[in-house]
């Protein structure tokens, strides 16, 4: 066993420099490219990296959680401007008890260090929260109004938290509140096209994302973003999420640059 320790030990040194050798180049190639300006992030493997690696799904959580942190600074640091992050599904909250309160109060927590984290104030970061916010507890939706609050003025960066989220209820709170509009009179039926519709999403007409990215293998949108995501590109990972690397998250971006975008003309 302490043979093959060393042994692995080893070939990570020497792989080390290839690696960042390879990332240096693999991002002078994607910076001459394209860069999509919305990316829709699926975080999804957390339990299952956790689970591999014989620890707890709390620290599957957690480890995920330090991950956002730093992909997000990937993605700033590429000049993504708008960022979707798929965190809490309104299935997701029909889990153990246990496991749900956990990933509230990992959501409390990241809602809470964007009060005082340089790099949302540094890059200029306005924080939105997307769902039925109401199937939440009050101290969360406190705390997630003051991270609202205090990053309102904020347009150089934006990141849409989807919490309490699901696509299918997106539409049906759109179609009650365009009715609502209609019947107030402020809205014409006639004035209803697609472009009004997406008035009434939760992202309010804001730009639908270019890319979404999922990993753990699964192929699929789980509710994300059904009605931005028409016309985005998928790009699905076999890596968990907690264990992504820049190189990953490169080429998923490089992929992207290459497939030709006609939006169905």
């Amino acid at each position: 066993m302490k043979t093959q320790h060393l042994t692995n030990y080893v070939k990570a040194g020497i792989m080390k420099p290839i690696y960042k050798y390879y990332e240096r180049r693999l991002e002078a190639q994607v910076r001459r490219g394209e860069m999509p300006q919305h990316v829709g992030l699926i975080l999804d493997g957390n339990r299952r990296w956790a689970t591999e690696a014989g620890m707890t799904i709390t620290s599957g959580h957690q480890y995920g959680f330090e991950k956002l942190k730093e992909v997000l600074r990937w993605c700033w640091a590429l000049g993504i401007n708008t960022v979707t992050v798929y965190a809490l599904s309104t299935e997701n909250l029909q889990r153990d008890p246990a496991e749900v309160r956990e990933l509230l109060e990992l959501a409390e927590r990241g809602f809470t260090e964007v009060l005082d984290n340089p790099d949302i104030h540094d890059n200029k970061v306005q924080i939105k929260a997307i769902g039925r916010l109401d199937l939440l507890d009050g101290r969360l939706r406190a705390t997630i109004r003051n991270a609202v609050e205090k990053t309102k003025d904020y347009n150089r960066n934006r990141i849409y938290v989807a919490i309490a989220y699901g696509g299918r209820a997106e539409i049906i709170d759109a179609t009650k509140n365009m009715l609502t509009s209609v019947m107030g009179g402020k809205l014409k039926s006639e004035e209803i096209n697609e472009e009004t519709f997406a008035r009434y999403l939760y992202t309010a007409g804001d730009k639908d994302p270019d890319l979404i990215i999922r990993t753990s293998g699964e192929e699929r949108l789980s509710g994300f973003l059904l009605w931005q995501s028409a016309y985005s590109e998928f790009y699905f990972m076999d890596v968990f999420w907690p264990e992504l690397r820049r190189i990953d998250f490169l080429r998923a971006i490089r992929t992207y640059q290459k497939r030709k975008r006609r939006f169905g003309k």
